[in-house]
């Protein structure tokens, strides 16, 4: 399955919300990491993954993707 990457900056024009409000809202409480996001090589950076993210918004929040958040 091919992802596709984005920054903060570039999922903000993509869903029309503020940068700050996906960092401060949504990330951790509705966009999880290791689903919606990841964190490459360990660092401070985060990289959302469109597809998930899509997914989510269209579909709502899936009971497999929260089981794979616990694995």
């Amino acid at each position: 399955m091919k992802n596709t990457y984005l920054t903060t900056a570039e999922l903000s024009l993509r869903i029309k919300y503020e940068a700050k409000t996906i960092t401060s809202r949504l990330k951790d409480s509705i966009l999880l990491e290791g689903i919606h996001y990841i964190r490459p090589f360990g660092g401070r950076k985060i990289l959302f993954l469109w597809e998930k993210v899509e997914e989510t918004m269209l579909n709502g929040q899936c009971i497999d993707d929260l089981m794979a958040g616990i694995n």
